[in-house]
């Protein structure tokens, strides 16, 4: 499983699960889900909570020195096509 760690605006950090990753539309998308656990020192992961939570879809970009960006996605009809696109990847896995 992959990790990552992002901040918010008040620089707190919160980790996530790179549960998907996909592309539509010739662009790369990651769908994240907050963690809610903790990591001990022997790398051994402990539940706070069994709830699921909602998932976060954010655009993949680059920066000018190529690096992989996070970015928020605000257009509706751009989002509503990524959460078909993840829904398909759901369904076919399931089956």
């Amino acid at each position: 499983m992959d990790y990552i760690v992002l901040y918010d605006e008040e620089g707190n950090e919160s980790e996530f699960e790179i549960i998907a990753t996909l592309e539509v539309n010739d662009i790369e998308y990651a769908i994240l889900l907050p963690t809610g656990e903790d990591v001990d020192e022997d790398n051994e992961i402990e539940s706070e909570t069994d709830e699921v939570e909602e998932v976060y879809i954010l655009r993949v970009e680059q920066d000018e020195n190529g690096d992989d960006v996070l970015v928020g996605i605000e257009d509706d009809d751009e989002l509503n096509d990524v959460i078909a696109a993840y829904e398909e990847l759901i369904q076919e896995e399931s089956n």
